[in-house]
């Protein structure tokens, strides 16, 4: 932090300190945004689309990995069509879910959802399909049945990578945040990063960007204590 703190001021300075703010009237001006209404407003707007399309995308695309990496059929069915569409830049959509679900937060939540949701998906079934056959072995030489099979092997071994996308996915779905809320809306700290680059106010501009950081670190962090909760055995593991 001090480095960057460092690099920034020396920019600043090169800059003449007006469309690159100093780093100490950066964050007085952030600090001060912390203490008004509308910053709040925007930032839990952006919060509230990307926490829904976060759950919404790990609630589709994790079942779905788990259940395409287990059963060879629907694998067969449904992986050449996620792999030939997962090269698309899916941002390039953006204009079709305007149309089709409006202006509002559904368009932009969706957007953020069908970004992430192939993440998660990729990452998942391919996680599944590492799995070694000896496990499964090993459960079904117990007397287990498909679902000890599915509770014991096949979540505990799809869980890390689910995370591991979703705590990755975490800087993606912020940036596409700041890409859908930067038009067509007026409401969010994209919006407000944007309307204040186009008033000349690099100081509320700052102030967007680094409440947007700031969301971002948040939900990276609460990914990240939802995989040490969700798979305690690993931590457990690399303690010994």
């Amino acid at each position: 932090m001090l480095v960057l703190g460092l690099l920034w001021k020396l920019a600043a300075m090169a800059l003449g300190g007006v469309i690159l703010p100093h780093p100490e009237d950066a964050l007085a001006a952030f600090a001060t945004a912390l203490t008004t209404r509308i910053f709040w407003e925007h930032f839990g707007v952006s919060a509230y689309r990307a926490v829904t399309a976060m759950a919404l995308a790990w609630g589709i695309a994790f079942p779905l990995g788990l259940f395409m990496g287990s059963v060879r059929r629907a694998d067969a069915l449904l992986a050449p069509f996620i792999f030939l569409t997962y090269p698309v830049p899916k941002i390039v959509l953006l204009p079709v879910f305007l149309l089709l679900l409006g202006l509002g937060d559904a368009s932009k939540i969706a957007m953020i959802t069908l970004i992430l949701a192939y993440q998660i998906l990729v990452t998942t079934r391919d996680g599944v399909r590492s799995i070694h056959p000896k496990y499964f072995d090993s459960v079904r030489s117990l007397g287990g049945s498909r679902w000890n099979v599915l509770r014991e092997v096949l979540i505990p071994a799809a869980l890390p990578h689910g995370f591991t996308a979703l705590r990755l996915g975490t800087g993606v779905s912020v940036a596409v945040l700041f890409f859908v809320e930067s038009f067509a809306t007026t409401r969010g700290l994209g919006y407000m990063i944007m309307d204040a680059w186009g008033a000349m106010d690099y100081l509320g501009m700052f102030t967007g960007i680094l409440g947007m950081s700031m969301m971002g670190a948040a939900l990276y962090e609460v990914a990240n204590l939802l995989e040490r909760r969700a798979c305690r055995w690993m931590f457990l593991r690399r303690k010994t």
